[in-house]
């Protein structure tokens, strides 16, 4: 039944740029900076680095923590993008760009504007910020540099250096007092960059911030507070069952958030509609979003061909123990991405979306190779015959994975996860429009997990390797307790199917015949690919 609000909302969910109050929900950001003492910055004259994945409200904070400053009129901030100069690595080009970035800003809050002298590049942002200090004569000048990490090499270190000789004489009208530089990454990353790797000298180029903060995700708690204000602007509710599933898949991740909410309340249901948000709105949200590839997710999933992200996002999908994965700078580097986490101490992608979209990407060119099945898949009652179909995949296996296996070695990496994610686009082609898959991996589980939902029934899966060092009977009997713990969590009457590849080598692996078996064990389909 549709309900019309006393008043229109003006505000929505925001998932396109940097949310302010009028137009948007939002909470407060700066009550999710972690190790940060805003007072202090300003009081105490300190520089300090904030550093978050994308999309997790870090330019909003800024913005709004700078109108918060001007508006208390006891110091004036400014926000300044630097993104200008992605990939520009010759201070001689960045530095005129970003001294332009800065007079833009100026512009832009109505600021004075500080004249652009004709100094050599190495003195032209110290020069331009000496300036503008003196501009306000009595006030602390705070300046908020954004998007930080797109500056690389020779322009990353000028840029840090030229902060650092105005440190000393930083005051009113002499220079800026507190100075913030955001991005994903933390300074000391940056650096260590800038100099192909090598170790940073802690005195140079930058050794005097106070602080490096993060700024975490939505809590449960922040989730509810969120789409409240969307009802008590509408009086448009949301099911318990909803914002636990929201909090689930989204591990709180800000833009995935507002995104579910906003296709939920404006999508799933028209704009003119405020009945009541239910759990099956929201998948239905979940789904179109993965579809639609939207920007945020899309960026995420480009990041797959790159040598630092396919290190640790195979060893999360084959599950294989690697007692260095957290101490490795690739490892660093995705978690700066937000792309994977660290729960309960086990390494693994950061949300159930994003294992989603990966997994996606990674099988989509797969999936469209496999023809459309004229085999068939469905019982009579329509429910999923799984028993068809991986006994169509095991045929499947025999005759193609040799070659795409090859095929995938020329081409792409993630060999090591080739039958997991051959399977999955098995899988994908033929529950598509119908179903769903839900995808469990992570570092040392030496496994995969898929939860197939169609048309409400569901079947578990187990993905399990043998390799060059682990016994066959080993191996199924931790993957045999394994799928029964899984299942068990998801469904414990739902068909349970443990799938088995054998990996070694040519010459130890067995023959065809002797690997594609099919037996019972304990209640569970053991299927040999």
């Amino acid at each position: 039944m549709k309900t019309t609000p006393s008043k229109r909302p003006v505000r929505f969910f925001n998932t396109t740029g940097p949310c302010n109050p009028w137009d948007h929900y939002m909470l407060p950001p700066e009550e999710r900076l972690v190790g940060a003492q805003l007072h202090r910055y300003i009081g105490d004259k300190l520089y300090w680095v904030l550093h978050a994945p994308r999309q997790t409200g870090k330019t909003t904070f800024l913005q709004n923590w700078a109108r918060e400053i001007n508006t208390a009129d006891e110091a004036v901030a400014c926000y300044v993008s630097v993104e200008c100069c992605q990939g520009v690595q010759n201070p001689a080009d960045a530095m005129p760009a970003i001294c332009t970035a800065i007079t833009e800003s100026a512009v832009q809050s109505d600021m004075p504007i500080p004249s652009l002298d004709d100094v050599p590049p190495l003195n032209m942002l110290n020069n331009i910020l000496r300036k503008w200090a003196e501009l306000f004569p009595h006030k602390p000048l705070i300046v908020l540099f954004d998007e930080v990490d797109v500056l690389s090499g020779d322009t990353l270190i000028s840029f840090l250096r030229q902060l650092r000789s105005g440190f000393a004489e930083r005051g009113i009208g002499k220079f800026p007092t507190s100075i913030a530089l955001v991005g994903m990454r933390d300074l000391r990353d940056y650096i260590t960059v800038a100099k192909d790797g090598v170790p940073v000298n802690p005195g140079s180029p930058f050794n005097i911030k106070e602080d490096s903060s993060v700024l975490a995700n939505f809590s449960k708690e922040d989730i509810i507070c969120l789409f409240a204000q969307r009802t008590s602007e509408t009086e448009q509710h949301i099911t318990p069952e909803a914002i636990e599933y929201v909090y689930e898949q989204s591990r709180g991740q800000p833009w995935i958030v507002n995104s579910l909410f906003k296709r939920a309340t404006m999508r799933i249901l028209t704009a003119d509609d405020y009945s009541t948000v239910t759990l099956e709105q929201v998948k239905q949200a979940r789904e179109q979003m993965i579809e639609a590839r939207e920007t945020h997710l899309d960026a995420l999933a480009v990041r797959l061909s790159d040598e630092r992200v396919y290190k640790i996002v195979e060893t999360l999908m084959t599950g294989v123990p690697d007692p260095f994965l957290t101490e490795s700078d690739a490892f660093a580097y995705c978690l700066d991405l937000g792309l994977v986490t660290k729960e309960e101490g086990t390494p693994q992608v950061a949300n159930p979306i994003y294992r989603e979209v990966l997994a996606r990407q990674l099988t989509q060119g797969t999936q469209d190779a496999i023809v459309k099945p004229e085999w068939k898949w469905e019982k009579d009652d329509g429910t999923l015959d799984m028993d068809a179909l991986l006994h169509e995949f095991q045929k499947f296996w025999r005759i193609n994975s040799e070659i795409w296996e090859e095929q995938r070695k020329q081409k792409i990496r993630y060999t090591e996860a080739f039958p997991h994610l051959l399977l999955q686009a098995f899988l994908q082609r033929v529950v598509n429009g119908g179903g769903r898959i839900d995808r469990e991996y992570a570092a040392g589980r030496g496994r995969m997990d898929l939860a197939v939902e169609f048309r409400e029934k569901k079947y578990i899966l187990e993905v399990k390797l043998i390799n060059e060092h682990s016994s066959p009977q080993t191996v199924l009997e931790e993957g045999l307790q394994q799928i029964a713990k899984y299942r068990d969590t998801i469904d414990s009457a739902a068909p349970a199917y443990l799938v088995i590849f054998d990996r070694r080598p040519e010459g130890k692996k067995a023959s065809w015949d002797e690997r594609l078996t099919w037996y019972i064990e304990k209640d569970i389909t053991v299927v040999g690919c």
